[in-house]
């Protein structure tokens, strides 16, 4: 699996990724969604960059430009319900790509122990596709893999391509082998460790409840 992290390097994106970290900014819910939405903005445009591409022709009212453009055709897949504002993000790059769902969650065991559930799954055909999953909090790395094999059933895509805001070197190493070896993995930041109860640590909480609203627990 290819890494591309970007929190060591100088860019705007550290300005969003600091204010949904900040307890001072993250509990305006809409600037909170926004900032989710414009880290999928950028990373997907970092994306693009390795996509496959073509050129096009492009007639001007002077004359016509040749272009080169990603012509992969591309599925974005989300893990409800905290990918949405992500999932957003990155569908305004790639607005003709189609899309699927799927709903994965915690199902709290006891205080400290949990196992991902997979319950509903919306997905077109994957057949040699490039799947975009998209999940933005890579704790333990469960739901990603659990996702990647519940979707296994619709075809299998020729790429895969892995984003997330902020993921645990926990998960990140989980992942690693849960995947094929040509996947890639686009993420603002790494931070090192998990709490007891399997979140990320500083992180920035629970991405769901700071977009949407609290939950009653499982």
């Amino acid at each position: 699996m290819q890494i591309h992290k970007f929190s060591d390097k100088s860019s705007v994106l550290n300005t969003f990724v600091s204010e949904i970290r900040s307890i001072d900014i993250q509990n305006d819910r809409m600037r909170f969604r926004r900032n989710i939405e414009r880290i999928g903005e950028v990373l997907s445009y970092e994306m693009s960059k390795i996509l496959s591409s073509e050129s096009i022709s492009v007639k001007t009212p002077l004359g016509n430009s040749l272009l080169n453009v990603p012509k992969d055709d591309i599925v974005i897949c989300s893990i409800l319900r905290a990918g949405l504002p992500f999932h957003n993000g990155i569908l305004n790059y790639f607005d003709k790509a189609e899309n699927a769902f799927i709903s994965a969650y915690r199902h709290h065991l006891n205080s400290k122990d949990f196992e991902i559930i997979v319950e509903y799954i919306a997905s077109p055909n994957l057949e040699n596709k490039t799947l975009v999953l998209v999940d933005p909090m890579l704790a333990t790395g469960q739901s990603l893999a659990l996702t990647y094999e519940a979707l296994k059933s619709h075809g299998i895509p020729k790429q895969i391509h892995l984003l997330s805001v902020i993921g645990s070197q926990t998960g990140v190493d989980y992942i690693m082998d849960k995947f094929p070896e040509n996947t890639h993995l686009w993420i603002a930041a790494i931070d090192e460790t998990l709490n007891e109860k399997g979140y990320i640590v500083p992180g920035l909480g629970d991405a769901g409840d700071l977009a949407f609203g609290s939950k009653l627990k499982n």
